[in-house]
């Protein structure tokens, strides 16, 4: 179908007219992105796969100001260090939150010193307790032990040879020995840790007794 000249020029032109507005358009809403790669600045209005986690500025194609500033994106080491330090953060609130709710059961269920001091009192006795019998088994053991020696030296001393049953004895009640030993010095640690736990609720519980007061006042 042949068509008048006039219409293909009219369609023609706008055509091309409509080609210019669709160009146009997109303009108003282009970025440029601006990043450093290299120790360089690079600019462009496409962002490579490379530089999405880069820090960069984005700007209007259209005004030229910038209209964003985006952080670099945190590596992995960077995500889990954070993730674990978010953890510690978590833990140590739940911790203080315990030890509020220890001191205030504290100052609850004991009405005054003496009663704090008695309740100690008992785990002390306790401790010490342990301490006596741990105390009497390595004065046991260490006599048992030099008695077998003395057996052991008075056979050699007689030319004899020193039975393997009595050798695999001494050996058995010289770890025996050592064990007891590593008792008694961890129970002497704990005795000692117990004392200062005293002595520290002891000034935690007046703090507290002294602003429940200023409290009331």
């Amino acid at each position: 179908m042949n068509l008048p000249i006039r219409l293909v020029a009219g369609l023609l032109l706008a055509g091309v007219a409509s080609a210019a507005t669709a160009q146009r358009a997109p303009a108003a809403d282009r970025k440029v992105y601006c990043w450093n790669e290299g120790g360089r600045r690079v600019c462009g209005d496409v962002l490579p796969a490379s530089a999405v986690d880069a820090e960069r500025t984005e700007i209007s194609a259209r005004s030229g100001m910038t209209t964003a500033r985006v952080s670099r994106a945190p590596t992995a080491e960077e995500r889990g260090a954070a993730a674990a330090a978010a953890q510690q953060a978590r833990l140590d609130a739940e911790v203080q939150a315990a030890l509020r709710r220890s001191e205030l059961a504290m100052v609850e269920s004991y009405a005054t010193e003496a009663d704090l001091r008695r309740a100690y009192g008992e785990r002390i006795v306790l401790v010490e307790e342990a301490l006596k019998t741990s105390r009497m088994g390595v004065d046991n053991l260490r006599g048992s032990l030099l008695a077998l020696l003395r057996q052991a030296g008075e056979r050699e001393l007689q030319g004899q040879a020193v039975a393997r049953p009595l050798v695999d004895t001494i050996r058995s009640h010289r770890a025996d020995l050592e064990r007891q030993q590593a008792i008694l010095e961890q129970q002497r640690s704990e005795q000692a840790a117990l004392d200062g736990d005293l002595q520290a609720a002891l000034i935690r519980y007046r703090e507290l007794k002294q602003g429940a007061t200023a409290t009331r006042d």
